[in-house]
C-alpha cells in the first residue's frame, strides 16, 4: 500500500518506539513530567519563545491560542481556506464566542494589504478585530509557504493596528527546510505558534503551543478545561523529542518527492491544473472527462490511496512512510491511467 492520503498516517519507527519506551515520566498536569518539559523547552528555544504547552492535537493548540488571545465579540482574520476555519468544526465560535473575517488569499496566503483592509472600524455593531492567524505551510493551498519577509510585513501591519498574530505552523518545518530561514528569527514574529509533531515529523500524537510565560500559564488552564490535561504524557513527548533530533532535515526529501509527483501530473492529459508544489503537498484538478471518484478508484486498484478535496480536486501528501521506489511506482501508474 502506498498511502498519499496525509502525512498524519505515519507510523513510529523502531528507534522512535524505543525512545518512547525509555522515557522518564511524571504527571504533566502538575508540570512534573520531565520528558514533556524537555520537549516544551526544546521547541520554545528553537523558535525564540519563552514557553511551550504539549497538547494532543494541532486543533487543540490552535483553539487554545484563539481562546487565550480573545474574548467574546472579538474577530479573527484569516484566509478562507485556513485550517482554523475549514477543519476545526467552528471551534472559534464554539470555544471562544468570536466572529471570523475571511480573506480570499492566493493558495492560502494573505497579504498585509488584505489584512489591513479587513480590520473593522470601532463601531458598536461590529466585532473587534483582534487576532490574525496565518498558516505555514498552507494545507488547502497546496503546501504554499510564506517567506520570512512576507511574514515580517504581516507582523508590521499587526503591530501598527494592535492585532495579535498567531502562526498555525502545523508543517512549519517543511517550510524551513526550503527557505532556510532561522527558526528563532521566524518565531519571534509571532505572539503564539502551534507546531504539529504527528505529520511529517512522524510522531504518533501531539502538538506544542508556544508563547510567553504569561500566555502559556493561561493556556494551561484552557487545556485542562478542554480535556487536554494528560498525565504520564512523556511517553508521547519522547516521540516528539526523537523527531526533532532525527526527522527535520529529511523533510526536504518529502518536499522533493512531492515536486516529482507534481511534475508528473502536469504532463498527464487528464489533469487540468496543478497548484505550485513548494513543500510536501500536491493538489491538482482533473479535467471533466476524468471524474474524481473514478480516478481515485483507478489508483486504489493499484493500492495507491489519496483523498479528494472536491469533485475534481485531489491531494497527494508525501511523508517518511513513502519512499523513492513507491514514488516511482506512482509516477508509472499515473503515466498509464487513461
Amino acid at each position: 500500500m502506498i498511502n498519499l492520503i496525509s502525512d498524519t498516517t505515519t507510523k513510529p519507527t523502531a528507534a522512535m518506539l524505543e525512545a518512547m519506551m525509555k522515557a522518564e515520566v511524571g504527571d504533566d498536569v502538575f508540570g512534573a513530567d520531565p520528558t514533556v518539559n524537555a520537549l516544551q523547552n526544546a521547541l520554545a528555544g528553537m523558535f525564540g519563545q519563552e514557553a511551550g504547552l504539549f497538547c494532543p492535537s494541532g486543533t487543540m493548540t490552535n483553539q487554545i491560542a484563539i481562546k487565550t488571545h480573545t474574548v467574546p465579540m472579538d474577530e479573527l482574520i484569516c484566509d478562507h481556506t485556513s485550517h482554523v476555519y475549514r477543519s476545526e468544526n467552528g471551534g472559534y465560535a464554539y470555544n471562544s464566542g468570536i466572529a471570523i473575517k475571511l480573506i480570499q488569499g492566493t493558495n492560502g496566503k494573505i497579504t498585509p494589504d488584505q489584512i489591513e483592509a479587513s480590520i473593522n472600524p470601532s463601531f458598536d455593531w461590529l466585532p473587534k478585530s483582534k487576532l490574525v492567524v496565518i498558516e505555514n505551510s498552507c494545507n488547502i493551498g497546496g503546501g504554499a509557504m510564506y517567506t520570512y519577509n512576507e511574514m515580517l510585513e504581516i507582523k508590521k501591519v499587526c503591530e501598527k493596528n494592535g492585532l495579535i498574530l498567531h502562526l498555525d505552523g502545523a508543517r512549519v518545518f517543511n517550510v524551513l527546510v526550503e527557505t532556510h530561514d532561522d527558526a528563532i528569527k521566524v518565531g519571534t514574529l509571532f505572539d503564539s505558534i502551534s507546531i504539529c509533531l504527528s505529520k511529517g515529523l512522524g510522531s504518533p500524537v501531539g502538538s506544542v503551543l508556544l508563547g510567553s510565560h504569561e500566555f502559556i500559564k493561561s493556556a494551561r488552564r484552557f487545556r485542562k478545561a478542554m480535556g487536554g490535561g494528560m498525565r504520564q504524557a512523556g511517553y508521547l513527548a519522547a516521540a516528539g523529542l526523537y523527531a526533532l533530533e532525527n526527522n527535520i532535515d529529511r523533510l526536504s526529501i518529502d518536499n522533493q518527492r512531492a515536486r516529482e509527483l507534481g511534475e508528473c501530473l502536469m504532463n498527464q492529459p487528464y489533469v487540468e491544473s496543478v497548484r505550485p508544489v513548494q513543500t510536501n503537498i500536491v493538489i491538482f484538478d482533473l479535467k471533466k472527462d476524468m471524474p474524481g471518484d473514478v480516478f481515485l478508484e483507478k489508483l486504489k486498484e493499484k493500492d495507491i490511496h489519496a483523498v479528494a478535496f472536491g469533485p475534481q480536486t485531489l491531494r497527494f501528501v508525501t511523508h517518511l512512510d513513502v519512499n523513492q521506489e513507491q514514488v516511482e511506482k506512482v509516477k508509472t501508474i499515473l503515466n498509464q491511467i487513461r
